[in-house]
């Protein structure tokens, strides 16, 4: 059987590396039925720190493609991959598409191989914000819908597909837990210290941060906010932020300036130290929120909604949105420790087999 899978964007590089694992032990273990995996990189993320560091570090197979596509309009970037990709499964022929996530590589993926009428797997199938203006929320929705088979990584993302109608569409919806909780798992023993913060004191224990989101990096008053939250943060506790170019050049442009301490864009296994050792942490990505969590770690949610509710409900993560008053309160409740650790240790992505999980449906698929 042949799989091609389509990824672009960082966090899906640490999603398909837990797969790719899992597809290789399959085929150690059943010589008789190997899954032949192909790598289609669009370049969306293209940075030596931001993606070829990925494939190095995590053990990630070379791309057999690398489109190189990046930048642009979301419209010409989508066209432009769809385009490529279609050429790739014209070439291939897979049996199946593996997509991962939100992204415009994503959408362009499921929509190249649903015309070719070749079956579409979305993994973190399910999430839903309900905003409908972020990029991110139509591309997830549009994938799911032209998919053959959902893995959702919650029960929560079950019920949203539920919700929507999908029993009577003929998807399968798979409940497997959260390729990211595997990466977590596998990935701690080999987290690396970044040497770019040598140079500081961190016995006390530090706030990380990231931002990229452009509702917030292209909003020079929710940008303004975030920073002089931060600022405040960090003469309490050091806050430490690998920064991310987009953020980097809206800082520049409205003349903000962040006094925290500021890293190049680092590797996961860098950021998986880091994750580990914080106290807490203040991100608008959909991902970092999460990570948090595995990592037993209080995050503040730095947007006005998040796809990953259960942690909201449970306690572990705030919703701050981009107001100083409250990302600066809720931070220095959580340095006083206020609040109970109990929220934590729920199992709420499972068991840490979901890739292995998604690898036995496709075989069973062939």
């Amino acid at each position: 059987m042949k799989v091609l899978t389509v990824i672009g964007a960082r966090p899906q590089f640490i999603k398909a590396a837990t797969v790719s694992r899992a597809i290789k032990e399959h085929n150690e273990e059943n010589p008789d039925r190997t899954i032949n995996e192909i790598i289609v990189h669009t370049g969306q993320h293209y940075d030596m720190n931001m993606s070829d560091i990925f494939f190095e570090e995590m053990d990630i197979p070379k791309p057999g493609y690398s489109l190189g596509i990046g930048g642009g309009t979301h419209g010409a970037m989508t066209g432009q991959q769809l385009e490529q990709i279609e050429k790739v499964l014209l070439k291939e022929q897979p049996d199946w598409v593996l997509v991962y996530g939100d992204t415009n590589s994503t959408l362009a993926g499921a929509l190249a191989a649903s015309k070719l009428h070749i079956k579409v797997a979305h993994v973190e199938a399910g999430l839903r914000s309900f905003n409908m203006k972020m990029p991110e929320e139509q591309n997830r929705i549009l994938t799911d819908r032209i998919s053959s088979a959902l893995f959702c990584p919650t029960q929560t993302a079950v019920k949203n597909l539920e919700a929507e109608g999908y029993s009577n569409f003929g998807i399968d919806i798979n409940i497997v837990g959260d390729v990211m909780y595997d990466a977590a798992l596998f990935y701690t023993e080999r987290a690396v210290k970044p040497s770019s913060i040598d140079d500081l004191d961190l016995s006390d224990g530090f706030v990380l941060s990231t931002i990229h989101r452009a509702e917030n990096t292209d909003d020079r008053d929710r940008l303004s906010e975030i920073v002089s939250a931060l600022n405040q943060l960090h003469l309490e506790r050091p806050v430490v932020m690998p920064l991310h170019p987009r953020t980097k050049k809206k800082l520049e442009e409205f003349g903000l300036k962040l006094n925290v301490k500021l890293i190049d864009p680092i590797g996961y296994l860098e950021m998986v130290y880091l994750l580990a050792r914080c106290t807490f942490v203040a991100s608008d990505s959909g991902g970092v929120q999460k990570e948090a969590y595995f990592f037993n770690k209080h995050c503040l949610v730095l947007r006005d909604e998040t796809e990953w509710v259960e942690l909201v409900d449970n306690g572990s993560n705030f919703i701050v949105g981009t107001n100083k008053e409250l990302i600066t309160s809720k931070g220095e409740e959580i340095l006083r420790k206020e609040l109970p650790g109990s929220c934590f240790g729920q199992n709420l992505y499972g068991t840490g087999d979901a890739a292995k999980q998604v690898v036995a449906f496709l075989n069973n698929k062939k």
